[in-house]
């Protein structure tokens, strides 16, 4: 009898998630989407490089990958 009302419960939460989820307003424009996938692209390459850092033991390396991480924040900070 609780898993019959174990799963109702979980059929309103996926209900309710399906309604709170807002839909988009309009598609992206060709120039949006290639803007949100560059912000993407640096994104990752900003998570890698973070990780390189954390792992690395060569300081000259780390600080090459210190300086790509400025020009990675900046273009960031640029674009959004």
């Amino acid at each position: 009898m609780a898993r019959g009302w174990e799963s109702k419960s979980v059929e309103a939460q996926m209900e309710s998630a399906d309604q709170s989820t807002p839909s988009p307003k309009r598609p992206l424009t060709e120039e949006e989407k290639k803007a949100q996938r560059e912000a993407d692209s640096l994104r990752l390459s900003r998570t890698y490089l973070l990780r390189q850092i954390e792992s690395s033991t060569n300081e000259r390396y780390r600080e090459t990958l210190r300086k790509a991480l400025s020009e990675i924040e900046q273009k960031l900070a640029q674009s959004g």
